[in-house]
């Protein structure tokens, strides 16, 4: 990894945060993207302690907004001659039914948007990097989902777990699409579930399905054991010609059998191609 520029989101805790410390420690030049600022500072110098000689970088976007997203993403395709790694890995779960100012979902807003439009935004500079890679954080949760066009957004009936699971089988099946589109280009996009690992995740809730999460996190992985697949992604030589695969524990394996479905993959991207056309960010 050494000289390689790593663009990485959700990286001022959890497994980001931990991914971005070793890859630095490998020799990578690290980008952040980052929405609070005293954790930002934090992670930034934590990371200059690691690599002193590295000129990491340090941008502020609220990834849930559209025209955020965007912005940052052309601010850096501007500052940065070349990109070897975007880890699309900021994402949360959202107790209450929460609408952003554009209008979207907030689950469906950060989990996937975000990940769609910040990829859209850097991939001219990621071809012109060829051999790169694309890597996005999903979840076992996606087992649980069936996408439903009809209600992409659960505005009929919010649940915060369905909200979320239905986001992550959103982000394998956004790989899949994006995989087919990269196809030939030397630049890889994968996915991976890190397991369930004791973060900040589901923090600032109630009721039983929060207090769910904090007794189940007493059992959880580390931070650590929880990034070493999204550090396998962005570094190993062994799946340097890989995409389009779902990865748990260094290992592909296969997701359930709706995200498996080209053609939903295919119209999910198109979906998302006509709300990021709603908000001029394409």
């Amino acid at each position: 990894m050494k000289g390689n520029v790593v663009v990485i989101t959700g990286a001022t805790s959890g497994i980001g945060e931990i991914a971005a410390g070793k890859l630095a420690a490998m020799g990578a030049r690290i980008v952040l993207i980052a929405r609070d600022k005293l954790r930002a500072d934090a992670t930034l110098s934590r990371l200059r302690q690691i690599a002193p000689h590295a000129a990491h970088a340090l941008y502020f976007a609220d990834l849930s907004l559209m025209e955020e997203a965007y912005r940052v993403g052309r601010e850096i395709a501007a500052a940065e001659s070349r990109i070897d790694v975007l880890m699309n890995n900021a994402g949360g779960i959202f107790y209450e039914h929460k609408v952003t100012r554009d209008g979207l979902e907030l689950t469906f807003a950060t989990n996937h948007m975000s990940y769609f439009v910040l990829t859209e935004a850097l991939r001219s500079t990621l071809l012109a990097s060829s051999p790169a890679r694309i890597v996005s954080t999903s979840s076992e949760a996606h087992r649980r989902a069936k996408i439903n066009f009809n209600d992409l957004q659960n505005a009929r009936d919010y649940r915060a777990l369905t909200a979320y699971s239905q986001s992550k089988l959103c982000n394998i099946l956004f790989t899949r699409e994006l995989a087919k589109q990269l196809s030939g280009t030397g630049v890889t996009a994968n996915c991976f579930h890190p397991g369930f690992v004791a973060t900040r995740f589901a923090d600032g809730g109630k009721g039983a399905l929060y207090y769910g999460f904090q007794v189940a996190k007493k059992f959880a992985l580390t931070p650590e054991q929880g990034a070493e697949t999204l550090v396998y992604l962005a570094s190993s030589p062994s799946v340097a010609n890989v995409s389009g695969e779902y990865f748990e524990k260094c290992a592909v394996k296969s997701p359930n059998a709706e995200a498996q479905d080209d053609g939903a993959a295919r119209r999910l991207w198109e979906v998302s191609e006509e709300i990021c056309r709603a908000y001029s960010t394409l």
